[in-house]
């Protein structure tokens, strides 16, 4: 049993968690800053942060206690006040590090944080830096493998003012005119604010980037009750105590690095595992994670289903004793790889839904719940979840029935006040209920199942891509007159963003020569489109917009049907994709009587895929 009472199985248990006391009341934290306070005096030497290296069976890695982590915060807090004064912000481009804990946390207790991936161009990262009003940026100094440096000079030339402070890597000497981060914190008091009280309530905790990476940034913004409810949300669902241990692979710049896989377990004192800087781009931790789960006794394990599709390659050969149950979450999780992992580790999933606009956590499985393949589980305690019908003017209509599918809304004291830019807010709060985006229904006994997204984001490995990102590369080319992308699925990341663009008149360019010219123009590699479809005409709607789903329906048929023809060894079949069914996309296959004895490697191509589907034998 966890600190906060009973575990929680069900929702009549949730609804009774919260009908016995007020979250106040639960959790009497009011900043990010009483998190690492509490856990501290309560848990002083126990180990917050295990910071894992190399993965070899010898390695000694660096522990990090209670104590030790409220000091790195506080001398950090502290460092930030003096560099930007009052309520600074903190920018950083760092990898997955003990330092990128003490500069989030330190940045969120003197003024707010601005989680950037680093992977991003340097253009496009002084964009946010800019956006958020950031006149701090920490970066990871120059690294053999790394360019963060690079891109940290290229920003501040770019965004006047900006104060760099260097994360330093080896003897090299840090630069005039920046700071050094590990000196910096040295002079520092760890123990107490030069500055005065910490931050929290509804002050501006941080900025995180969601959706598009060209033009106008959107940075969300987190209070501190925002992040504290679902954190606290995090720590009881998942009954969460001192004895439990996370391996934690995700980066730092990504919610759930910080909220559901991070602040929560911070909650309950429990030890995260940081699987490297790299987490698990880094082969090492993927070849040695079953024993790094044994050898740290972890008690949670997982992550985004493409580290999960890579991890059953790696047979388990080490004790998983220790594990409770296994996490998911970022995007949907492909059946086939679920039930392969959970037959290889002998653990249950429990399927996370985050949104960076809800605190990064909406909705889970309860970690003493019992299994519910397909299922994100249930709601956050304190807050409300309602799958809702669209009204026929596109507004948000009465409940759904279960098993209706509607689009799901949220609400509590999770959820974002708004996008830092106002102009970015059109549609986010409806009637009061934040707009998820997501296509959900629920079942019998409430639990939430996803079904597809009303948005057009295409999630890769549980990274959104704003297909606008890569539409405004393709159109900026003179021979294309309208361009759209979407996501094409794929086995292992989920889906895959594939353009497709319609010519002007008289105009000719091929596919390739598509390809050439838009990568440099999109920020960052993920979005590169897989593929390139040049076609006569893009569907559209009455008003003229470009009717994505048949362009979803397109790319689903365009990667079928060669692979469906080579398994049936006839090309008199047909397939055919639609959108709706439960997992936002059917698909039909109709083959010949003559083929139907090919139907089981026909079936093994549609396997592991994102959408339902179904074989037909006709004549």
């Amino acid at each position: 049993m966890s600190a906060f009472g009973e575990p929680l199985k069900t929702l009549a248990d949730i609804a009774r968690f919260e009908r016995e006391a007020p979250l106040e009341a639960r959790y009497d934290a009011r900043s990010i800053y009483d998190i690492f306070r509490k856990s501290a005096v309560r848990h002083d030497a126990r180990d917050a942060i295990t910071m894992v290296m190399t993965g070899a069976d010898d390695e000694t890695p660096r522990r990090v206690s209670y104590r030790e982590l409220l000091a790195g915060i506080t001398k950090a807090a502290n460092l930030f006040a003096r560099l930007g004064g009052e309520a600074p912000g903190v920018a950083y481009l760092l990898p997955s590090l003990v330092a990128t804990h003490f500069t989030l946390w330190g940045a969120e207790t003197a003024g707010y944080a601005v989680p950037v991936n680093f992977l991003l161009q340097a253009q496009n990262i002084a964009d946010l830096v800019r956006a958020s009003g950031a006149g701090i940026l920490v970066a990871l100094g120059p690294h053999p493998q790394l360019d963060i440096w690079d891109k940290a000079v290229a920003v501040q030339a770019l965004v006047p003012g900006l104060k760099l402070v260097q994360v330093r890597v080896g003897a090299a000497p840090v630069p005039e005119g920046v700071t050094d981060f590990v000196a910096a914190l040295a002079a520092e008091p760890a123990d107490r604010l030069v500055f005065g009280e910490a931050r929290g309530g509804d002050d501006v905790a941080a900025y995180f980037h969601t959706g598009g990476t060209t033009g106008l940034p959107k940075l969300v913004t987190h209070t501190h009750r925002n992040q504290l409810a679902a954190a606290f949300g995090g720590t009881v669902m998942q009954d969460l105590d001192e004895t439990d241990v996370i391996l934690n692979a995700l980066p730092m710049f990504h919610v759930a690095a910080t909220i559901s896989c991070g602040l929560s377990f911070f909650i309950a004192g429990a030890g995260l595992v940081v699987l490297s800087p790299a987490g698990l781009r880094n082969p090492a931790m993927v070849a040695n994670y079953w024993r790094l789960a044994a050898r740290h006794r972890a008690t949670v394990i997982g992550g985004v289903p493409t580290a999960l599709a890579a991890l059953i390659n790696v047979p388990v050969d080490a004790d998983l004793s220790t594990v409770r149950y296994s996490i998911a979450g970022a995007a949907s999780l492909p059946r086939a790889v679920a039930e392969t992992y959970e037959a290889m580790t002998g653990t249950h999933i429990h399927e996370i839904l985050g949104m960076t606009e809800a605190g990064g956590l909406v909705a889970l499985l309860p970690g003493a719940a019992a299994p519910a393949p397909g299922s994100v589980g249930w709601r956050l305690p304190y807050s409300e979840v309602v799958v809702r019908r669209l009204t026929s003017d596109g507004g948000l209509g009465e409940p759904c029935a279960a098993g209706e599918i509607g689009v799901l809304t949220v609400h509590g004291p999770h959820v974002t006040p708004g996008y830092r830019d106002p102009a970015h807010n059109a549609g986010l709060l409806r009637q009061g209920w934040l707009d998820s985006g997501d296509l959900a229904y629920t079942d019998g006994e409430g639990r939430l199942f996803i079904a597809g997204r009303a948005k057009d984001l295409i999630i890769r490995s549980g990274h959104n891509i704003d297909p606008l990102t890569i539409e405004e590369a393709l159109q900026a080319h003179p021979a294309v007159a309208l361009a759209a992308a979407v996501g094409q699925p794929d086995r292992y990341a989920g889906e895959l963003p594939v353009g497709y663009v319609s010519l002007k008149p008289g105009a000719s360019v091929s596919a390739e020569e598509l390809q050439r010219f838009a990568e440099p123009r999109i920020a960052e590699r993920p979005a590169w489109p897989r593929q390139i479809f040049v076609v006569e005409t893009l569907p559209v709607t009455s008003v003229g917009k470009i009717f994505k789903p048949q362009l979803r329906c397109d790319a689903v048929e365009r990667l079928l049907r060669p692979q469906v023809v080579a398994a049936a060894q006839t090309d008199a079949v047909s397939v055919t994709a639609t959108a709706g069914g439960k997992r936002g996309t059917a698909v039909e296959v109709r083959l010949p009587a003559a083929a139907a004895a090919r139907r089981a490697e026909i079936e093994a191509v549609l396997q592991g895929y994102l959408f339902d589907y179904d074989v037909t034998v006709v004549g």
